[in-house]
């Protein structure tokens, strides 16, 4: 299975929130799954990145070509999509994914994730989206989403909405029951 990550690719988080991507990339490597994500060095980003390539796994990065002139160029990836812009990169990373994994992140993981729902929503794919809510990181998210369902805006029953878990192992387990 490809599992798309978006996180952050700030360096100078948290450690406990960069410890997150050591988590993941392993688990994603050790049980015999491909790394989708942004090709680039930073953060969550080179800590998923790396471990899953520590760990004998596949990494897959799709990198716009400002990042490759930012000098941000990732250079682990078995293999790199080069896009011309990040809308190209994330609907490769959408036609590559199996299944989305967001991290702790922000405007950027936030688009993705949001581009990931909005296109789920009109039925152009059936992919889960794991949003995983680490002490409470996407409590102001889920909590918005509530405050826009009670006004109608989103509907009561959701036909496609990110799954929000709380913990690595949490989302691990729903990983492990992703159906292709």
């Amino acid at each position: 299975m490809k599992i798309a990550v978006y996180c952050s690719a700030k360096d100078r988080i948290p450690e406990e929130y960069l410890a997150l991507g050591d988590v993941l990339g392993q688990w994603i490597a050790e049980a015999g799954h491909t790394l989708v994500y942004g090709g680039a060095t930073g953060g969550l980003m080179t800590r998923v990145s790396n471990a899953a390539k520590a760990a004998g796994g596949i990494v897959e990065g799709v990198i716009p070509q400002r990042i490759i002139q930012a000098k941000r160029m990732a250079s682990n990836c078995d293999t790199l999509h080069i896009v011309n812009n990040m809308c190209e990169r994330k609907q490769k990373m959408k036609e590559l994914a199996d299944c989305f994994v967001c991290l702790p992140g922000s405007y950027g993981t936030l688009d993705e994730m949001m581009d990931v729902v909005a296109s789920g929503t009109v039925d152009e794919h059936r992919k889960p989206c794991y949003v995983l809510n680490y002490q409470g990181f996407y409590e102001g998210l889920k909590q918005l989403a509530q405050h826009m369902r009670s006004l109608a805006f989103l509907p009561q029953q959701e036909q496609y909405a990110p799954q929000f878990v709380d913990s690595m192992e949490e989302l691990i387990t729903h990983l492990q029951s992703v159906k292709l």
